[in-house]
């Protein structure tokens, strides 16, 4: 069944916001479920979000929805497991308009998405966007101590037991 993946124990990230005003157009704004709010770019020739899931994931889908006049013409989405450079999963092409655009996603398991929106349709390269919705369901965890290492790395801790030892 595939539903939204992005939780509170994901990490993200923007390339920019507009005027620094985080409190009005921040990231947090993408996956906040209010029509009234939105992240706002600023400007510059590519803008993109990044996402560090706490485990392993299977994305299917991908939602945006733009303010029209401030979209992008050409997205690309990239993902990693663990500390893996970023490969190219797929391109994909939104309209400049208003509606909630979904892509489908070739099937991939990943633990950090980058979702990079490049020749945007306003002419100072500004990108607006209401919601971000990453669809899919949750993978595998190999790693056992995987969900406590990234718990104990957000809240600055020992990620393992100290009495834990490695072959």
């Amino acid at each position: 069944m595939t539903h939204s993946l992005v939780c509170a124990e994901t990490v993200s990230r923007v390339s920019s916001v507009l005027n620094r005003n985080t409190r009005q157009f921040g990231k947090k704004h993408l996956f906040d479920q209010n029509e009234e709010t939105c992240w706002n770019s600023d400007q510059g020739p590519s803008q993109w979000v990044t996402l560090e899931f706490p485990q392993l994931i299977r994305v299917s889908q991908l939602q945006i929805q733009f303010q029209g006049g401030f979209s992008s013409r050409r997205g690309c989405l990239e993902g990693s497991q663990g500390s893996q450079a970023f490969r190219k999963i797929v391109d994909f092409y939104p309209e400049d308009n208003n509606s909630l655009q979904t892509f489908p996603i070739p099937v991939a398991e990943v633990e950090r998405l980058k979702v990079t929106f490049e020749d945007a349709t306003d002419f100072f390269g500004r990108v607006v966007i209401y919601h971000l919705r990453v669809l899919g369901e949750k993978g595998t965890n190999r790693d056992p101590y995987r969900g406590q290492h990234y718990r104990a790395r957000l809240e600055g801790r020992r990620p393992y037991p100290r009495n834990l030892t490695f072959p």
